[in-house]
């Protein structure tokens, strides 16, 4: 029960990762906030995770609109007192290619929503981080410090890269008030996004599912795939007193694809 009775902000919530987080800090003790801009997806999450809706509170929530971010932790404290957490699952991750291709316009949305929205949301939550200590966490991503081979995604990397350089200057800004910032970048992550990529490119090519899986994860040191619950489970810890003394940190969770 890493976060009992402690109230988590979650951005970004919908099936995937935003929901596995949601679903490990309920499994943990802790009561949840649901963000994200499409409310039928809010609901769903919070109607399989918390029936009763004891634990969970949920907003549509557009995270580059700081009006919205305050309501989002707003809500968090009229129901639960305070905001002990927050976690930045929300992002533009669905533009590909490079520079030589780029749509400087798209670009800048990444930027916007990746960069810019998290930072809102951190400042919205920082009222209530400073009155007790508290931890933000960041979901970065691996491309931003080691180029996948498969996908190119140089918007996205460049958006989340300037978020971890982001979290350096926080960290010193914000530990005088013992609120804690570190990221977590995950690799290839098994969970909606990369089945349908799987099995996009298994149509495509003519090729049986696991022969794309197998080209994946043999680039691991441990034979398999890191999931969705493995990366809200680092997610938990970083936000729990267990990390107290982490700040500015980044942890990577990838079956080793990448170490350093």
């Amino acid at each position: 029960m890493l976060l009992n009775g402690k109230t988590v902000v979650v951005s970004g919530v919908g099936a995937g990762l935003g929901q596995q987080v949601v679903a490990a800090v309920l499994r943990d003790g802790g009561n949840a906030v649901l963000g994200a801009r499409t409310e039928a997806n809010l609901a769903k999450a919070a109607a399989e995770l918390d029936p009763d809706g004891t634990h969970t509170a949920y907003a549509p929530t557009d995270i580059t609109d700081e009006a919205q971010c305050d309501a989002l932790v707003a809500l968090g404290r009229e129901r639960f007192g305070t905001v002990d957490a927050v976690v930045h699952v929300a992002a533009l991750d669905t533009h590909f290619g490079g520079l030589e291709d780029a749509d400087f316009a798209t670009w800048q949305q990444v930027v916007d929503v990746n960069l810019m929205g998290t930072l809102k949301m951190t400042r919205a939550c920082l009222p209530s981080l400073k009155e007790r200590g508290g931890s933000v966490v960041i979901i970065g991503t691996q491309s931003s410090i080691a180029p996948s081979t498969q996908v190119l995604q140089t918007a996205y990397a460049a958006s989340k890269g300037a978020l971890t350089s982001a979290m350096y200057q926080l960290a010193r800004e914000l530990g005088r008030h013992r609120v804690r910032i570190n990221t977590v970048q995950p690799g290839w992550m098994w969970g909606p996004p990369v089945e349908g990529y799987v099995q996009y490119a298994a149509q495509t090519e003519g090729v049986p599912q696991e022969e794309v899986l197998g080209r994946i994860t043999k680039q691991m040191a441990l034979p398999e795939l890191a999931t969705d619950g493995d990366v809200a489970n680092a997610v938990v810890f970083l936000a729990s007193d267990m990390a107290r003394a982490i700040t500015g940190q980044s942890l990577l969770v990838n079956a080793g694809e990448f170490v350093r």
